[in-house]
């Protein structure tokens, strides 16, 4: 494994920072300290800053021996943003704040790319401009999308993104990247239907909205199933149904609510369609009448294929060829993919192991993303910063044809 020394020697400092961010969780766009120790950081290893940019995002600006004059540049990005959730470990770096942790491995993305930050700045031994974006508000807030709106690639122009999460169960020590869609778009659906409360003894005085809502969930499947093309992925889950508030009395309405994810644009429009065309018509035939809300938070995350293809290669020359592996599309969204929409880039995966790695006093779960138990492992830390760090030198590198 080809790890740059300078960063595996930092690496025991940057993880006492990635402690401290994990001791200290901010939600999304309240991500103060966190940004405050970030540009900290940056100020004293001669980094420029500019702050402020999706409300407490951060990005430094590292110019290579030539001062940036070549107007190549590339963007690496981090996210810093914690989750609305309640840690289970006990370990001296859990969580101080109640009902907040990081239990996606944000801090531990920051701490990756504050180590290629700090080499960078150290040696800079290339040509061009690296911007390190560390984005707030992944975690639902679309952060992504806010500073891309406040001018991001305006005010950074840049020919290429890229991104990195951490992916427990995958075997430490390794990395997974492929092209085309990596992560599905994330949306949401809110359905009222009304109908006309009764006596439960009478309901052929009132119209029942129970029985619709357990049709048009019926529905929804069929939409999957006879709708969508086999070879086409979309989820939709009806994951609440909130109706009435006695045994005896048929309610006036029933609401449900749920999520649908896609791959793509075209097989989720052709499910908003639909859903709507189920749940308007299965309420007219039961004589109730309907209210339909549909939300697209996150586009899906497409690689492009030339980039996820560079990153490959970048990684093979780090842990050889055998250590990257196929990056299998999960239905989980991820906010990168705003950036991907606007620039070519990949989003790529980093083994965080089986968890052995967790401290004495780590929750009884797990430890996987989004567990009340997990941890980021600390040992990815100078691999990840080698990652960055090699990826920026090779993309800079490259002929601007390329």
């Amino acid at each position: 494994m080809n790890i740059i020394d300078s960063i595996a020697r930092e690496a025991a400092a940057i993880a006492q920072v990635r402690r401290d961010i994990h001791a200290h969780p901010e939600l999304c766009f309240q991500e103060v300290r966190t940004a405050d120790l970030i540009a900290a950081r940056l100020t004293e290893w001669g980094i420029p800053i500019h702050r402020g940019l999706g409300q407490t995002g951060v990005v430094g600006i590292v110019h290579g021996r030539d001062g940036g004059a070549c107007a190549r540049a590339v963007g690496l990005r981090a996210d810093i943003d914690a989750l609305p959730m309640q840690e289970f470990n006990t370990f001296a770096h859990a969580s101080k704040h109640a009902g907040k942790m990081h239990a996606c491995g944000h801090d531990g993305h920051t701490a990756m790319l504050l180590a290629a930050a700090q080499h960078l700045a150290r040696h800079r031994d290339f040509d061009g401009t690296v911007y390190l974006i560390f984005q707030p508000a992944e975690e639902g807030g679309g952060g992504a999308r806010s500073m891309i709106q406040d001018g991001l690639f305006e005010q950074f122009p840049m020919q290429a993104v890229f991104g990195m999460h951490n992916w427990p169960g995958m075997p430490a020590g390794t990395f997974a990247v492929s092209p085309g869609p990596v992560m599905a778009s994330s949306n949401e659906f809110r359905i009222t239907i009304h109908g006309k409360g009764s006596h439960g003894a009478m309901p052929n005085l009132g119209i029942d909205p129970v029985p619709v809502a357990c049709q048009m969930v019926q529905g929804f499947q069929n939409i999957i199933s006879r709708n969508k093309k086999p070879i086409d992925a979309g989820v939709i889950s009806v994951t609440m149904i909130h109706a009435g508030e006695a045994t005896n009395v048929v309610p006036d309405s029933c609401e449900l609510q749920g999520t649908v994810r896609t791959f793509s644009t075209e097989v989720l429009d052709m499910i908003e369609r639909r859903m709507r065309q189920v749940a308007e018509h299965t309420c007219a035939a039961f004589e109730a009448r309907c209210e339909f809300e549909f939300v697209r938070n996150y586009p899906p995350t497409i690689n492009s294929p030339a980039e996820a293809e560079f990153a490959r290669q970048v990684m093979a020359a780090i842990v050889g060829e055998d250590k990257v592996l196929a990056q299998e599309p999960t239905m989980g969204a991820e906010d990168f993919s705003f950036m991907l929409q606007a620039k070519p880039g990949a989003y790529v995966f980093i083994a965080n192991g089986d968890g052995t790695h967790r401290d004495m006093g780590h929750g009884g779960g797990p430890c996987m993303l989004h567990n009340p138990s997990y941890d980021f492992n600390d040992a990815l830390i100078p691999l990840g910063g080698t990652y960055w760090v090699e990826l920026a030198r090779q993309w800079l590198a490259r002929p601007a044809a390329a």
